[in-house]
């Protein structure tokens, strides 16, 4: 015989997202499949621009980045900023 087991209602409305963090921490999704409801949603994200960097160029740029505890990007973005300031 198989045990019945009652679940907690999902409420209407959490009162911050560390609540609803909280009871979907002590609470599976699998208990609750059945008041789901499938949905559309459309994501856009910006685009990221990418410049090719000569491979012996990169690897000068990546020393100085390491350096200064930086990325690459990071210092590549500084430099460029610098540079339009100008």
């Amino acid at each position: 015989m198989q045990e019945s087991k009652t679940k907690d209602p999902i409420p209407e409305n959490f009162e911050s997202i560390e609540a609803a963090a909280e009871f979907w921490d002590t609470h599976s999704l699998a208990d609750y499949w059945d008041e789901t409801t499938e949905v559309e949603i459309e994501v856009t994200a910006p685009r990221r621009r990418r410049v090719a960097i000569e491979p012996e160029l990169w690897e000068k740029i990546a020393v100085q980045a390491r350096a200064k505890g930086i990325s690459v990007e990071t210092l590549v973005n500084v430099w460029l900023a610098e540079r339009v300031a100008a």
